[in-house]
């Protein structure tokens, strides 16, 4: 991941409340790995990755956006933003108020066909004036697309306790890693029960699946990479690539080559109980 981090311009540009202006569009493709320093916008924010993968992180979470998807942002959220090279980016920011049915938490969303197309449009267009007739439809329809959009299970919870959040930090560093979670317990002072408990408690998710979820969202960064599967299942811990593609399945429905040329189908197993 390069090393340089830059605010992420929330915007195409600045304009004044009178201006009718309801919804704005950022478009940028990356040749590099990139990060964007934590930050926030006083807009809701729909962060699409129409190819490559990125991930977004607060303080409570973390998400893995695969391409195709998308991530909801809402106005005020301070996050930071890493992006792998290849990524494109197509985002826009919507105005607090244009509808207030919206999510009010990050979520990750598939996108479907039609609204990918109209993001797309939206991007050609600009800014689009809710005084302008055209406009003023065309946001309808994008809010519209937005209150029926289904979330996927791709967020990580972050245990917020100095101990556990010292064990989840241990983890991220080498998921592959085989520690029991008495040996990374007892490298943050606690005891393997303790820390159990707090997992369940700050997260609502046990260790384990914790551990699960934490593995499986580093793979769909390293498949999007184009990282083999047998080379990802291998590098993760997994005792072998049908162990992983099985773990794999399980959480998301489908293998990992048929998550990529199917679009994601939203996981209707495990992976979506926290």
């Amino acid at each position: 991941m390069s090393k340089k981090r830059h605010s992420f311009p929330h915007a195409a540009s600045p304009c004044t409340p009178e201006s009718g202006i309801r919804v704005r569009q950022f478009a940028v493709g990356f040749t590099s790995n990139f990060t964007f320093a934590r930050s926030r916008s006083d807009w809701h924010g729909l962060i699409y990755a129409s190819a490559g993968v990125m991930s977004v992180h607060t303080d409570a979470r973390s998400w893995v956006v695969p391409p195709h998807r998308a991530v909801w942002v809402p106005a005020g959220t301070e996050c930071s933003i890493e992006v792998s090279a290849g990524l494109a980016m197509r985002s826009l920011y919507f105005k607090p108020g244009v509808a207030r049915s919206l999510p009010r938490e990050c979520c990750v969303v598939n996108v479907p066909p039609l609204l990918r197309e109209l993001i797309l449009h939206t991007i050609e267009i600009g800014m689009l004036n809710r005084t302008i007739p055209a406009h003023a439809r065309l946001i309808g329809v994008l809010v519209d697309q937005l209150r029926v959009l289904r979330a996927v299970p791709l967020q990580l919870p972050q245990p917020s306790d100095p101990r556990a959040a010292n064990v989840a930090a241990q983890l991220a560093l080498s998921p592959g890693r085989r520690l029991s979670l008495g040996a990374v317990a007892r490298r943050a002072g606690a005891s393997a029960r303790t820390i159990e408990r707090l997992f369940r408690t700050e997260t609502n998710m046990t260790f384990a699946k914790w551990r699960e979820r934490l593995r499986l969202l580093r793979a769909l960064r390293l498949l999007a990479g184009g990282e083999a599967v047998t080379n990802v299942a291998l590098e993760l811990g997994y005792a072998s690539p049908s162990a992983f593609t099985a773990m794999f399945r399980r959480a998301f429905g489908t293998t990992p080559s048929g998550y990529y040329k199917g679009g994601g189908a939203p996981a209707t197993t495990s992976a979506s109980d926290a």
